[in-house]
């Protein structure tokens, strides 16, 4: 195997079989995944107050279509959750992950949820509600006057929709078609 000098780079050395070659490329693959600063795999995370429920009427029994707003980042949120298995009120307060994986070290799943009884944390531990979807659309506003543009993600999670709107930096992780989980929990305040 090749070796590697401080700075990351492979150092002087020619590889004389196709199988060094291989070798070569799949060390160096793995050396510039592991070389990646620490990716917590967090896309966004804020605590958000529950400003309005259902201001259109309510279409379906057992989902609610929340209005909220976050506190730190100013970002609008507009959220589809199923109230019969985590019923949400007016005024409430609750911390909304948005992750691409539930794995606490980071590295992506297989989109797959399977329980783990051996003991390995994940993400959804420390979460009463979880959702799984994929980002659907992306608009900007091209028309902000400020330096400051806005951007609107568009994620389903089978057919329950969301909507985070706010300051593009904030949302920067944000791709169509990528997987997102969405972890939520009450707070009592």
């Amino acid at each position: 195997m090749p070796a590697i000098n401080g700075d990351l780079s492979l150092t002087s050395r020619t590889f004389n079989t196709h199988s060094e070659i291989a070798l070569g490329a799949i060390f160096w693959a793995r050396l510039k995944q592991e070389a990646r600063p620490n990716m917590s795999g967090v896309l966004f995370e804020d605590i958000f107050d529950v400003k309005d429920i259902d201001p259109e009427g309510k279409k379906f029994d057992r989902v609610s279509r929340l209005h909220c707003e976050s506190e730190s980042f100013k970002m609008d949120l507009i959220l589809d959750v199923n109230t019969q298995l985590y019923p949400v009120d007016l005024g409430d307060k609750f911390r909304l992950v948005l992750a691409s994986t539930l794995r606490e070290d980071g590295y992506p799943d297989d989109g797959e949820y399977t329980p783990l009884n051996d003991g390995t944390p994940s993400r959804a531990d420390q979460f009463e509600y979880v959702m799984y979807g994929k980002v659907y659309k992306i608009e900007g506003d091209d028309s902000a006057a400020d330096t400051a543009s806005k951007l609107a993600a568009y994620i389903s999670h089978g057919g329950l929709l969301m909507r985070i709107q706010g300051d593009a930096n904030n949302l920067h992780g944000m791709e169509v078609d990528s997987n997102v989980y969405l972890l939520m929990k009450k707070l009592a305040f």
